[in-house]
């Protein structure tokens, strides 16, 4: 999937701890000091959801939660400080936790739990790390005086206000400078002092009780922490949000991976939603150019037209009903990758598969009987509903997971039509607790759905978003079922892909068949197989080439008496190879071509399952580009006049129009 990451993060890890108390540490700071640093220091805080829309298989255990994190209203987000005048510093990534959030504003809560809401947004460097802002009716005007030359090797301390317990100040060393990572335009501190997640945007003190530097990030390797010299802050530029840093985007059917500066900025003072509102403009503009730049970085290796394709465009890779994502693999290769992890079992028939690409969760959904596909289509609680039972979801309170078994409605419901023009029906819905959006893509079928499921940060469900819509060009599915469940699915017309609008697919129970396409036309009686309610009816869709233009479309038709028979009759399509292609592909073609065994109409045993096959389609004197192998398949030994029979009659009702 597509990933953005900061590029300073890839080696240093933020200390935003969404609530984490901090462990206090012995410190010997002049006790006269210690009121105004208290007095200066604030919690960063974000008020609690006050509806959650989800339900649970029992209640949720609360009294596992430590007392006072189960009676705050608010969840603490890091630590924030005065430096005189209703100005106030914290970390950037402190701030942008409220991008988007499914919580209440952020705001700052002092010592003895009051809390202030944050009023403008003043000052914010992306790269840099940092905001500067004021609060609406300031509780002082303590402040922390500030040191922009602080000297090498003397003591400093890290001071975090963590679950508004009260200050927690730990002693240490201002040890190094180190250049920051993109361009060394100014020099990380480096200190001893201990800093536990809570501290982030919390101030560094010298032994006056001088803010030298705002606590951003911990060493990945190493008992060293990271602060910003405070002399950045002040000398940063007034009224204005600055984001200048380098973010790499990948997405997950390639390694290709691009290395470029988000950049922008805008004018300050702004609130706080109207900053949200600015910068989300940006960062939105900017993630959608990277995808479509990255999606077209290198078109001589994409996947369809691309090297490493060929193999793909000529077979029919998979007639499972599980979905599978189009990959390149690390020898240049489009393939099918899916991992399918286990089956859960629903009532009346249903189930559901599950599995993953990379940190996507892949789905295919069997209905159950009893309820109406209709329902199932049109209805996204009770899709997801059925998804729940699955497990996947909980909710952990404590040492506690209780699952989660509804999610109610989404908040957001839309269809997004792929390059091949199926018809995704995407919904989010918040789990607002986690601060978590899901997203979820899937695509009706005959039997139910296939689809995949992604967790969301609140700040990243754009990304997740356009990632998904993204990858759907690249999901390979096949439309699997029996007979009254695609005699129910033909009627959603607005929900099938535009392929269907080539397809005529027509029965009458116990006395016919009808498939009609562009590329065959093939019919059946009950002296063939037999067409009951539950017959079985597979669709192999695959990417093929027609004309030259690549195209999705049916390539393989299945059908079965009843889906646990392993009778079967099937007509798929065979594209001659190009020059590169492997050698198996041109044997098989080679056989097919010539009918050769086992295209030569000779019944064989295989697996107790008698077999026989012939090819529809021009002689090999015609120099064919695409041919048909026919397949009769009867469980137990049949002898070869019967087979030939039934062979004789498949072939009696096909009539291929592909060239």
């Amino acid at each position: 999937m597509m990933r953005r990451m900061r590029g300073a993060a890839l080696a240093l890890l933020m200390l935003c701890g969404l609530g984490m108390q901090a462990t206090a540490h012995a410190a010997s700071m002049e006790p006269t000091l210690l009121p105004n640093v208290q007095a200066s220091t604030f919690e960063v805080v974000a008020h609690k959801p006050t509806h959650d829309p989800l339900t649970y298989a029992r209640k949720l255990p609360m009294e596992l939660l430590p007392f006072q994190q189960r009676t705050d209203k608010y969840y603490s987000i890091g630590t924030a400080f005065a430096i005189g005048h209703n100005r106030y510093v914290t970390a950037g990534h402190v701030l942008m936790v409220g991008l988007d959030s499914l919580w209440g504003p952020l705001a700052l809560r002092d010592a003895s739990g009051k809390v202030y809401p944050i009023d403008k947004i003043l000052k914010f460097s992306l790269r840099k790390d940092f905001v500067m802002f004021s609060l609406k009716n300031p509780p002082s005007e303590a402040s922390l005086p500030v040191n922009i030359h602080p000297q090498l090797n003397k003591v400093v301390y890290a001071v975090g206000n963590a679950l508004g317990t009260g200050i927690v100040i730990r002693d240490g060393l201002y040890t190094s400078d180190t250049p920051e990572q993109q361009a060394g335009s100014w020099k990380w501190m480096r200190f001893s002092a201990a800093a536990s997640p809570g501290n982030s945007g919390g101030p560094l003190l010298d032994t006056h009780g001088k803010v030298v530097g705002v606590v951003l990030m911990k060493s990945a390797n190493e008992n060293l922490n990271y602060a910003l010299p405070i002399g950045e802050v002040l000398n940063a530029p007034d009224d204005k949000a600055v984001i200048d840093e380098r973010v790499s985007y990948q997405f997950d059917v390639f390694d290709t991976t691009l290395h470029n500066i988000f950049k922008g900025t805008f004018a300050l003072p702004l609130s706080q939603s109207g900053f949200f509102k600015a910068y989300d403009k940006l960062q939105r503009a900017y993630s959608k150019d990277q995808l479509a730049k990255l999606l077209a970085h290198d078109p001589a290796k994409m996947f369809p037209n691309g090297e490493g394709s060929n193999e793909l465009l000529h077979e029919v890779p998979s007639m499972s009903n599980f979905p599978s994502v189009v990959a390149r693999d690390n020898n240049g290769q489009w393939d099918l990758s899916a991992k399918r992890q286990r089956k859960v079992t629903l009532s009346d028939n249903g189930y559901i598969e599950v599995g993953s690409f990379r940190n996507n969760l892949l789905m295919h959904l069997r209905k159950p009987d009893s309820l109406s596909a209709t329902k199932l289509y049109h209805d996204p609680k009770t899709l997801m509903d059925l998804i729940l039972r699955t497990g996947y979801m909980k909710r952990r309170v404590g040492n506690d997971r209780v699952k989660i078994t509804s999610m109610g409605e989404p908040v957001r419901d839309f269809v997004h039509e792929d390059k091949w023009h199926r018809r995704w029906q995407i919904r989010i819905w918040p789990m607002p607790y986690a601060n978590t959006n899901v997203v979820l893509m899937t695509l009706p079928v005959p039997d139910g759905y296939v689809g995949m499921m992604q967790f969301a940060k609140a700040s990243q469900t754009y990304d997740y978003l356009i990632n998904a819509e993204a990858l759907s060009d690249f999901m390979y599915v096949t439309y699997d079922g029996m007979l009254k469940q695609w005699k129910t699915f033909l009627t959603q017309r607005d929900l099938l892909p535009d392929a269907f609008k080539h397809i005529h697919i027509d029965f009458d129970y116990g006395k016919r068949f009808d498939y009609r396409s562009k590329q065959l036309q093939l019919s059946w009686t009950p002296k063939l197989q037999k067409i009951d309610p539950e017959s079985m009816l597979t669709l192999g869709f695959s990417f093929f080439k027609d004309h030259g233009k690549v195209v999705w479309d049916v390539a393989d038709v299945w059908a079965a008496p009843n889906p646990y028979d392993r009778d079967a009759i099937n007509v798929a399509r065979v594209a001659q190879p190009t020059a590169d292609m492997e050698d198996s592909f041109k044997s098989t073609w080679h056989k097919v071509e010539h009918r050769r065994h086992p295209y030569d109409g000779v019944a064989r045993n295989d697996d107790d399952i008698m077999k026989i096959t012939s090819v529809a389609g021009p002689v090999a004197e015609a120099d064919p580009q695409v041919l048909y192998p026919v397949y009769y398949h009867s469980e137990g030994a049949q002898p070869q006049p019967k087979m030939a029979a039934k062979l004789k009659l498949l072939m009696s009702g096909l009539k291929i129009r592909d060239r």
